[in-house]
């Protein structure tokens, strides 16, 4: 059963994340913004100006006390040792952010936003450095580890785009429903049609050559980064439902996805990734209404036996009932938990196997 950590925010949460001290920052609806302790207490919160939703919250790498949020068009920079009125701020997008950025050597900050462009703050000058750009709502943006020029996208659009801060073009660039229709029969290209590969999120492994994507279609995409391009190494129906959210975890290949039909799966694709295949798939050179989840239900998880399905399966599955906003994972006490916001003013916390 779920953890629930209460008494943070009055809104739905937004958002989530860990800092390597253990804090846990979470944004919600109205200008929300709360801290936790290691133990689901809330340790100190805020209300931003304007009230404007809270997207997305992230730590610099380098220094745990720093905190950036974006709300509305703006992001602000805090100091979480003294919750109070931001350090900085930029206005440096034109319309709501979706998602931020920071490279693991806290020189590079990247917002994407609903008009696709991803704007790349350069922190030590506070100035622009580069815009990018998806041609729909751009939803995810992430640094790869140990390349802080290099950088992952995805949007609404349905690309995946791999950008180095030198260039103004991606370097390389998939359209995930020309990928899916590519051999595919009349009928199920018909069917992409209707539910059409929409990409929600991004998460990056540890090593920064795997990344991960979900989507609107259920589906979760694994990729690997060779040199300047990345091919697609698997692809598994992971919901019933968009996917919402994915997370590598610290583990080379566990992956954890949240979707809009309310469930938390963990995987692990060690055995799918890591080996190049040898016809690899072709490339070529959230709004945020999502659907529902069914029918609540209360939060418990059930492992899944790996010999039911052929095929990717589960190692964990979680019924947790409300659509997934946001995933994040902690250690809490000695054990892992992951972190679940939904459309509660709720975060919950469920335990994790070890691996």
């Amino acid at each position: 059963m779920a953890v629930k950590w209460d008494g943070g925010h009055s809104c739905s949460v937004l958002c989530l994340n860990v800092s390597s001290e253990g804090l846990v920052a979470s944004g919600a609806e109205r200008g929300e913004l709360a801290l936790w302790d290691g133990g689901g207490s809330p340790v100190a919160q805020l209300r931003l100006p304007q009230a404007e939703d809270v997207t997305s919250v992230v730590f610099s790498a380098r220094s745990p006390s720093t905190l950036y949020t974006s709300h509305g068009e703006t992001i602000s920079v805090l100091d979480v040792r003294s919750l109070q009125e931001p350090l900085q701020r930029f206005h440096v997008n034109e319309e709501e952010i979706n998602c931020l950025s920071v490279n693991d050597t806290d020189s590079f900050l990247a917002a994407a936003d609903d008009s696709g462009a991803i704007k790349v703050v350069d922190l030590e000058s506070k100035k622009v450095s580069r815009s990018l750009r998806h041609s729909n709502i751009c939803s995810s943006v992430a640094f790869r580890p140990q390349r802080p020029q290099s950088l992952v996208s995805c949007g609404l659009d349905m690309q995946v785009m791999l950008w180095n801060l030198q260039k103004a073009r991606p370097l390389w660039t998939t359209n995930l429903q020309e990928c899916d229709m590519e051999g595919e029969s009349p009928q199920s290209a018909g069917a992409q049609f209707f539910n059409p590969p929409l990409a929600h999120s991004l998460s990056i492994t540890s090593c920064g050559n795997i990344f991960g994507c979900g989507a609107q279609d259920g589906k979760v995409r694994i990729f690997r980064v060779t040199g300047v391009r990345f091919e697609r190494e698997l692809e598994f129906q992971a919901h019933s439902l968009g996917v919402s959210q994915v997370l590598f975890m610290p583990e080379a290949y566990w992956l954890l996805s949240g979707g809009n039909d309310g469930k938390v799966l963990l995987w692990d694709v060690s055995s799918n990734v890591g080996k190049q295949q040898k016809s690899p798939a072709k490339s070529v050179p959230r709004r945020k209404a999502q659907a529902a989840a069914s029918s609540r239900k209360d939060g418990k998880f059930n492992k899944v036996a790996s010999n039911e399905h052929p095929g990717v399966v589960p190692k964990l599955t979680i019924e947790h009932g409300e659509k997934v906003n946001w995933l994040s994972c902690a250690e809490i006490k000695g054990s892992r938990r992951v972190l679940v916001a939904d459309q509660t003013s709720s975060v919950s916390a469920y335990p994790l196997p070890e691996p």
